[in-house]
């Protein structure tokens, strides 16, 4: 017999991680068999009883040594590694280790049917054992990040798992140490299963079992289905089994109904005191049944109950009724099985709209059962069941309409409350969704519990959120709130600069913003802003043209008449002696002095046209030299302007286009969709708020100024007298000089050509 353990450990590997030589030691798995005391020591046989061929020692030789010698296995039990214990569940494990135990004992008594059916529970409850570990570190991890809410739903995931897998196992049989019957094949599904054949006498030693009946179709143990599938017809392979799934419509027609539920733990009875002495004990025992169909028929009972009771209760019985009910409501939401939720959705229901009406309960108990309830129930709407789901939002959405919680705002109240960024992305989603739905329903009127600020507080960091899908919903609230009020959405977003413009998103709001306003998105702008200057480019190639084309008419002009000079006097000779003939009838008789200078007038007639002439407003002066027009250009012409901003020069009819595409300061304008003109930002949106300014026409129906903001006549035509007539545009300041330098060079006391010429001169540079 083993005194002691030696454990050497030998240096470790040097490195420079380990500094100081340390050696760790993880775990020291002992295997080995207690001495029993009682039996008594005995010297051990001979090498030739022991490794004879002969039968197995007698039972003199009851040394656990020897015997351990003798019947020595060729491996190690999986049971007694290490690793073994780290991925099983504890409860699990033990339970493995018994029926390994069994299945030896059956071995040792031939009752192979037996230890086989054991074998196979065994391979069953370690990969039940490893899922439990699996939810057993998902809870832990919940509880170290404090998200209780989750550890609570793992640990009652695993209890529910634990006790479904246990009954489909039939463990409690496996366990018994009776001798159980192997299993025929299993029936053809039923709605509810057969009852369990009552278990055969125990088996004498050394004697084989009776044979089992034929079986139609060779087919082993572990290839038959578990209980749990054999209602489907061709079940999909899997790489573990699913032992439990939340119950179905088809699953609850057949889950099996005990007599009678299993008694409560004291635990649960200190939980459930109060609604003991409400209801009775058996009514709260299934309400905490761990079968759903006593937990749906307690819920039941306590509708039927509600809902009989008389208009005269007392009104304390009546709220120890409720406040109990909604206890057991606020319980049965978090149910996994869609019966025993329904059962509670129905129950909320006849409580919120018939019971405190017909009882006449007041606005506090109203209260009371809505804020017990509305968290539950909003974390319901991010169950993987899609169906639950579903029916959580759509009941969420119609309690917020009931005439009795409506005044109270309470479910807009915890709709809109900020969740962590942390939380799955199936109940983020839920949750936006949820909001967009109340938000089209009620609106945001003063009464119905949604404001500018809740809303935007809610949805705005939902936007943040890592998944697509919830910040393209938060995006559609926002929107549905700027359509709505507007303005004060831009409030709770960051300002709208080019820095922020910069996030796809919020380029995406603030475009989407924009054409909510009817005015031109950024990429919009920066299109027509490139459309307007290749026009310009355009105008300039082809005024270019023509002033090249106008200069080789002037060229070619005064080089006929260089060539052309000397014979046309020669001309004038012969006509002088010879009677006029070939002009009278289709020209006038010619001329000496004017006849002779004719082309030359007109090349001097295109060179003034060229030099001496304003091209916008068609002044001519002699002082319109190439210095001349930049001083009338500069301070005088009345169809132009200097933008107060990057003064430079420009028309008044293209001002509007030069603030929004070429001013230096383009960027600080915004057009505006009625009037067409260039607004700065800081005032559109209060020009835009009060709409009072005139809409402008299409181009071909009239012309808008953007001096005195009012519609004119169309065409080239309609700016120039609009500009510069008598009756034109009051906020042009030009037109007032021209219309007084006009007048003095016209007036009666003008004193010869050449006194009015020295006037306009002197008219031009001082204006």
């Amino acid at each position: 017999y083993g005194q002691f353990i030696k454990i050497v450990l030998h240096k470790n590997y040097i490195n420079r991680f380990n500094l100081f030589n340390q050696v760790g030691l993880v775990a020291v798995n002992i295997l080995a068999e207690n001495k029993d005391p009682q039996v008594q020591e005995k010297p051990l046989p001979s090498k030739k009883i022991i490794f004879s061929e002969s039968p197995p020692v007698s039972s003199e030789y009851t040394d656990p040594a020897t015997w351990g010698l003798i019947n020595r296995p060729d491996y190690i039990s999986p049971m007694d590694d290490l690793a073994f214990d780290m991925y099983q569940d504890p409860e699990v494990a033990q339970i493995i280790r018994k029926l390994d135990a069994k299945k030896a004992e059956a071995v040792r008594q031939e009752r192979y049917d037996h230890a086989k059916k054991l074998k196979q529970a065994i391979v069953d409850l370690q990969k039940v054992g490893e899922r439990l570990g699996k939810y057993e570190v998902e809870k832990r991890r919940a509880v170290e990040s404090e998200d209780y809410d989750l550890a609570k739903m793992k640990k009652v995931q695993m209890e529910e798992y634990r006790l479904k897998v246990y009954q489909q196992l039939e463990l409690h049989n496996l366990l018994d140490n009776k001798p159980t019957r192997p299993r025929n094949d299993p029936p053809p599904p039923q709605p509810r299963p057969p009852p369990r054949e009552p278990d055969p006498p125990a088996p004498q030693p050394r004697t084989p079992p009776p044979p089992a009946p034929a079986r139609p179709v060779a087919q082993s143990y572990e290839e038959r289905p578990l209980p749990a599938l054999r209602k489907q017809a061709a079940p999909p392979p899997e790489p573990e089994p699913d032992f439990y799934t939340a119950a179905e419509p088809d699953d609850a027609q057949t889950s099996p109904r005990e007599e009678e539920p299993e008694p409560m733990s004291e635990k649960n009875m200190r939980e459930a005191s109060a609604v003991i002495d409400v209801y009775g004990l058996p009514l709260v025992a299934g309400a905490y049944s761990k079968n759903w169909a006593h937990r749906e028929d307690a819920l039941l009972k306590v509708y039927k109950e509600m809902s009989e009771m008389p208009p005269e209760t007392p009104r304390d019985q009546c709220k120890s009724k409720l406040r109990a009910a909604i206890f057991l409501v606020q319980r049965s939401i978090k149910d996994k099985v869609f019966a025993v939720f329904s059962a509670s959705l129905k129950l909320l229901k006849m409580i919120l709209e018939d019971y405190i009406p017909q009882h006449k309960l007041g606005k506090a108990d109203v209260t009371y059962c809505v804020d017990k309830t509305m968290p539950n129930l909003l974390a319901k709407t991010g169950d993987s069941a899609a169906r639950q789901r579903v029916a959580a939002l759509n009941y969420i959405q119609d309690m917020a309409q009931y005439k009795e919680v409506k005044p109270t705002q309470l479910v807009p109240h915890h709709a809109t409350q900020p969740f962590k960024l942390t939380i799955p992305a199936r109940l983020a989603l839920s949750r936006v969704e949820l909001v967009e739905r109340l938000l089209k329903d009620l609106g945001l009127e003063k009464n119905s519990g949604l404001t500018v600020d809740n809303v935007m507080k809610f949805v705005v960091p939902a936007l943040d959120h890592t998944a697509g899908e919830v910040r393209d919903a938060a995006v559609r609230v926002i929107l549905d709130m700027y359509k709505a009020v507007g303005a004060p959405v831009r409030d709770h977003l960051p300002p709208d600069d080019a820095a922020t413009r910069k996030k796809p998103l919020y380029k995406n709001i603030f475009d989407s913003f924009d054409r909510i306003d009817g005015k031109p998105t950024e990429a919009e702008l920066k299109a027509q802003k490139q459309a307007a200057e290749k026009k310009k480019q355009e105008e300039i190639e082809q005024l270019q043209a023509q002033i090249a084309q106008l200069k080789d008419l002037q060229a070619n002009i005064g080089k006929e008449d260089e060539e052309g000079g000397p014979s046309k006097e020669e001309g004038k000779d012969d006509q002088k002696s010879k009677p006029p003939t070939t002009h009278s009838k289709h020209r006038p008789p010619p001329r000496e002095k004017s006849t002779l200078n004719a082309p030359s007038e007109a090349g001097d007639d295109v060179s003034s046209l060229m030099e001496n002439m304003c091209i916008f407003c068609g002044e001519r002066n002699e002082a319109f030299t190439e210095e001349g027009l930049d001083l009338h250009y500069w301070k005088s012409c009345p169809m132009l302007r200097r933008c107060q901003h990057c003064k430079q020069v420009v028309e008044i009819a293209g001002l509007t286009e030069h603030l929004l595409t070429e001013c230096d300061q383009s960027d600080n304008f915004q057009q505006c969709s009625r009037c067409t003109e260039a607004i700065p930002k800081d005032e559109y949106e209060e020009h835009n708020r009060l709409k009072q300014c005139v809409v402008a026409k299409p181009e071909k129906v009239a012309n808008h100024c953007p001096l005195c903001h009012m519609n004119i006549p169309p065409g080239e035509e309609g700016w120039k007298t609009h500009l510069m007539g008598k009756d034109g545009c009051k906020n042009n300041p030009r037109r007032v000089q021209a219309l007084e330098k006009k007048g003095g060079r016209l007036g009666p006391g003008a004193k010869g050509k050449v006194a009015g010429k020295g006037r306009q001169q002197a008219g031009s540079r001082v204006g």
